[in-house]
C-alpha cells in the first residue's frame, strides 16, 4: 500500500519541529500537524521570551539534571548534545550566548529569532505543516502504518511521532492530548503534575517581602517526618503568594508529587557557603564589637536588611534591638534563623504556571535508541509528552531537541 505520507509527525513545539525538519532532510514526506494557529508558541513564552536554547554543559550534565531519568537520554544526545544544538541555531543566523549561569539565550535576548530559524530550516526541509489542525484519533491501519484523523481529513501515515507535549501552560494548547495516543495503543502514562512551577506557602509575611531576590540559598523540602525530599541551591525570587525563581521551581516537582502537600516544609539556607560555627562566632564578635547598633543592621551585613528583620522578628527578637549584650541562647536562635529557616508549603500554582510536566509515557515502554514504541511498530514519541522532566535552565529544551532529533533519523 502506498501511504499518503511517510511520517506524520503531531505537535510542532520544540521536539515536533526538530524531528519533522530531520526526517523530511531524508527525503521522507512528512506532515507536522499543529492544532493552534502558531506553531512553537511555548518557544516564545520560555525565558522571559527570551528562550534559554540549552545550557553550557556536556551530555552527563543533561543527563544529571533529570535524576534517574536521565540515563534514558544518552542516545538522544550522542545525535545532538548541547554542542550541537548551539552549532544549529548559530548555523541557522541565530548568534547565542552563555550566561553566568550557564543558560544558552540567543544573543538578541528574542525567543522569536529561535523559533523563526526553526521555521526557516523545517520549510527548506520541504516538510508540510498543517496549522489549526489537531489529531482527533490515531488509529491502526490494517495494512500497517496508521490512520490519521483530524477535523478536516483523514490521512495515512506509515510512522506517527507524538510531540504533543505535557500539560504545562495550557494556555499554548498543551493539554495532555498525547497521553490519549498512548492509552489506545498500550502505554502505560505516569501520572502528570506541574514541575518546574513557583511555591505557594501558609505564612503572611513571605508576601511582606515580595520583589527581595536572594542569589544564592539552599532550598529544602522536607516530608513530615523531617526526611528530606529534595534540595536545590540557586537564587530565589519572594512573591506574594510564595516563592519563585530557579531554587524553588527547582524542587517544586517534589511538592506537586506529593499526596499532601501541605504537611511539607521548606527549609531554607540563606547562607549556604557558610558553616553555621562560623556564622556562630561572627555574629559573636560582630555584636560584641557593635553593641551599639541595631542588632538588625549588623545581621545586614549577611543577609539583605529586610530580610534581617525578618529573621530577627522570627527569632522573637524585638526590631529595635540593640546588638549589645546578645544571649548565646538569642544568638543561637538568629543563626538558625539564617540557616534553617522553617516555612510551611500551601502547595504549586499548578500547570498554568509550570514549564514542565512532570510523568507521561513511561520511559520502560520506549526504546531510548531510537524514540520507538515498544508497544506498537511504527509509533514514536518524543519531548516533554515523555515521563522526563528536568532542572531549569535550558535542559528540558534540550531534551525536546534530542529526542526530536533522533526520531527524525528514524521516520
Amino acid at each position: 500500500m502506498t501511504f499518503d505520507w511517510d511520517a506524520v509527525v503531531l505537535g510542532a513545539g520544540a521536539a515536533g519541529l526538530m524531528a519533522a525538519t530531520r526526517a523530511a532532510e531524508r527525503g521522507r514526506r512528512v506532515l507536522l500537524l499543529e492544532k493552534g494557529k502558531k506553531a512553537g508558541v511555548k518557544i516564545l513564552m520560555s525565558g522571559g521570551t527570551r528562550c534559554n536554547i540549552t545550557h553550557d554543559c556536556d551530555a552527563r550534565g543533561i543527563v544529571a539534571a533529570f535524576g534517574p531519568n536521565g540515563k534514558f537520554l544518552h542516545s538522544a544526545l550522542a545525535q545532538l548534545g548541547p554542542r550541537e544544538t548551539v552549532a544549529f541555531f548559530e548555523a541557522e543566523g541565530v548568534a547565542t550566548k552563555v550566561e553566568e549561569t550557564g543558560k544558552v539565550f540567543p544573543v538578541s535576548d528574542r525567543a522569536v529569532d529561535v523559533l523563526d530559524a526553526l521555521l526557516r530550516r523545517l520549510a527548506r526541509s520541504g516538510a508540510t505543516l498543517a496549522l489549526n489542525e489537531p489529531a482527533r484519533e490515531v488509529l491502526p491501519h490494517p495494512d500497517g502504518g496508521f490512520w490519521v484523523v483530524t477535523p478536516s481529513r483523514t490521512v495515512t501515515a506509515e510512522k506517527v511521532l507524538v510531540t504533543t507535549g505535557g500539560r504545562s501552560y495550557p494556555g499554548c494548547g498543551t493539554t495532555g492530548d498525547g497521553y490519549a495516543f498512548a492509552t489506545r495503543f498500550g502505554h502505560t502514562v505516569h501520572p502528570q503534575r506541574p514541575a518546574l512551577v513557583p511555591l505557594t506557602v501558609q505564612p503572611a509575611w513571605v508576601g511582606d517581602l515580595r520583589g527581595v531576590t536572594l542569589p544564592d540559598v539552599n532550598l529544602k523540602v522536607v516530608g513530615p517526618e523531617g526526611k528530606p525530599l529534595d534540595a536545590r541551591r540557586g537564587s530565589l525570587l519572594f512573591a506574594h503568594f510564595g516563592l519563585t525563581g530557579p531554587a524553588p521551581l527547582d524542587v517544586s516537582r517534589a511538592v506537586s508529587g506529593y499526596p499532601a502537600p501541605a504537611t511539607l516544609g521548606l527549609e531554607l539556607d540563606l547562607l549556604p557557603g557558610e558553616p553555621e560555627p562560623a556564622l556562630d562566632e561572627w555574629v559573636r564578635t560582630e555584636t560584641a564589637a557593635n553593641g551599639r547598633q541595631l542588632l538588625a543592621g549588623v545581621m545586614s551585613a549577611k543577609v539583605t536588611r529586610r530580610v534581617a528583620d525578618q529573621v530577627l522578628a522570627l527569632s522573637g527578637l524585638p526590631a529595635g534591638r540593640t546588638a549589645a549584650a546578645l544571649a548565646k541562647a538569642d544568638r543561637q536562635k538568629l543563626v538558625a534563623g539564617v540557616k534553617r529557616l522553617r516555612l510551611p508549603v500551601r502547595g504549586t500554582l499548578g500547570f498554568e504556571k509550570a514549564e514542565v510536566t512532570a510523568g507521561g509515557v513511561s520511559l520502560d515502554e520506549v526504546d531510548s535508541r531510537t524514540m520507538r514504541s515498544k508497544r506498537q511498530a511504527g509509533l514514536y514519541f518524543a519531548g516533554e509528552v515523555l515521563d522526563l522532566d528536568g532542572w531549569i535552565g535550558g535542559y528540558n529544551f534540550q531534551a525536546a531537541w534530542s529526542t526530536g532529533w533522533l526520531a527524525g533519523r528514524e521516520l
